[in-house]
């Protein structure tokens, strides 16, 4: 998502090489390289219009110091402005009421609502909330047996309700039931179309009548474009929206909502939606968001998954024998491959790292989904030790055994091998203070890093 972005926005610091400061000739071409990369994005116009204008107030004039060049000040002011565009800070959940607080998911159908309601409903149990789902959606039975599994899978409870019943009805009675059974947190999902209609809008403000909720969380996709701002700009003026879920920021689209949605709703955006699984809703911090679209990557929020996933203790004897010259084998290859399996696979964390070093990664593999990892660990399995240690010296006859052993080709186990050659040169330029390098590279582009 964002990819087409971040690589126009990459362009700006070249633009201005050469030059000792920023001023209203120099600047000219870079912001028309902002301009054309956000209009590329689907970024809306006015929202493009009105960034231009406060880059551009804020960047002129400004003296280049110390080791920064004009261009590397520029991407500060962008990144400073790409933040506050998408909200400035994380703004999270407001649960301070007597419970049960309530929060209503609402948006178009096909928007993620319910998949939404399961993973966030897993992310509050994780904070030791008590949480009952219940579904009002009686326009289609299959949404609320969606739900009712996956609040099975998330482990929390689950409100029965049915296609012969009234939306209103259905939360009122669960709200009674979560207030009787001492819930801390009622998560109601509603109804969707495919089109935004009276009948929808008025059956929504209903139901936050009937259910005065906390929070009222307008779920929207991010890969819609233009779409998603008009839904956006509609729902906003029937309710009382109190924050934004982008749903498939991991997509392939343009992606421009990211920045469009903030604005035009005028609520914040709380949560990012990625992949399928319930583990992927990730608080939304608009200024590591900026970072990522920058191509500086989001070291933070890359800590904090493996804090929540990785084993610490394998994570720890891996640095120190990478550290201690050890090296990096087959079989620490194979444990990686489990624990980014773990984090959402290769994609997901290349989403979080430096350009140079997502460029790295690239170069092992476009692609490493849970079921390319699987058939890697199952190479890696036919191997002997001695081979997972000392991976020089799998030749010929030992990958025909190797494959025979997996059920794949020797062209797998040669790709294999090439993705761990990869590998190893990015374990090794970490260990060599590589990610430090890149982060004081970086630290003078953004004020908060000074």
């Amino acid at each position: 998502m964002l990819d087409g972005l971040t690589n126009r926005l990459s362009g700006v610091v070249k633009t201005l090489r050469g030059h000792s400061r920023i001023t209203e000739s120099n600047v000219q071409d870079a912001l028309r390289e902002v301009r054309m990369a956000l209009l590329e994005a689907d970024v809306a116009l006015p929202v493009v219009r009105d960034f231009i204008a406060k880059v551009k107030e804020k960047a002129l004039g400004q003296t280049v110091i110390g080791s920064l060049t004009p261009g590397q000040a520029l991407v500060g002011v962008v990144h400073d402005e790409l933040a506050t565009l998408m909200g400035g800070s994380n703004a999270g959940l407001d649960l301070s009421t007597v419970p049960p607080a309530v929060i209503l998911l609402a948006g178009l159908q096909g928007a993620g609502k319910t998949t939404t309601a399961g993973k966030l409903a897993r992310l509050l149990k994780e904070q030791k909330k008590k949480v009952l789902l219940v579904s009002c959606d009686v326009y289609r039975p299959a949404a609320i047996a969606q739900l009712e599994t996956l609040a099975g899978q998330v482990g929390v409870d689950f409100f029965p309700s049915s296609s012969g019943q009234k939306p209103v009805d259905i939360a009122r009675a669960a709200h009674d039931w979560a207030r009787k059974h001492y819930h801390d947190v009622l998560l109601v999902d509603t109804a969707g179309r495919l089109a935004i209609d009276e009948a929808m809008m008025r059956e929504i403000r209903e139901l936050h009548a009937a259910v005065p909720p906390i929070e009222t969380l307008f779920v929207v996709d991010a890969m819609q474009g233009q779409d998603a701002v008009n839904t956006a700009k509609a729902f906003a003026e029937a309710l009382p929206l109190t924050g934004v879920v982008l749903t498939k920021l991991d997509g392939d689209a343009r992606g421009g909502a990211a920045l469009s949605v903030r604005q035009v709703t005028g609520a914040p955006i709380k949560f990012a939606g990625v992949g399928e699984k319930l583990a992927g809703l990730e608080p939304f911090h608009p200024d590591r968001m900026a970072s990522r679209i920058l191509g500086m990557g989001d070291v933070l929020s890359l800590i904090e998954d493996a804090r929540r996933e990785v084993d610490v203790v394998e994570a720890e004897k891996l640095a120190q024998k990478v550290k201690s010259g050890k090296g990096f084998d087959l079989a620490d290859f194979r444990a990686q491959m489990l624990q980014m399996k773990k984090m959402g696979g290769l994609n997901a964390l290349m989403d979080k790292l430096p350009a140079q070093l997502t460029q790295a990664a690239q170069a092992s593999s476009a692609q490493l989904d849970d079921r390319v990892i699987g058939r890697t660990v199952g190479i890696i399995d036919s191997m002997t030790p001695q081979e997972r240690a000392k991976p020089e010296l799998i030749k010929a006859s030992r990958k025909r055994r190797i494959a025979t052993g997996a059920g794949v080709t020797v062209q797998e186990v040669n790709r294999l091998l090439n993705q761990f050659e990869q590998m190893q040169k990015m374990m090794k330029m970490m260990s060599k203070g590589g990610m430090a390098k890149m982060m004081r590279g970086m630290k003078g582009m953004l004020p908060g890093m000074r």
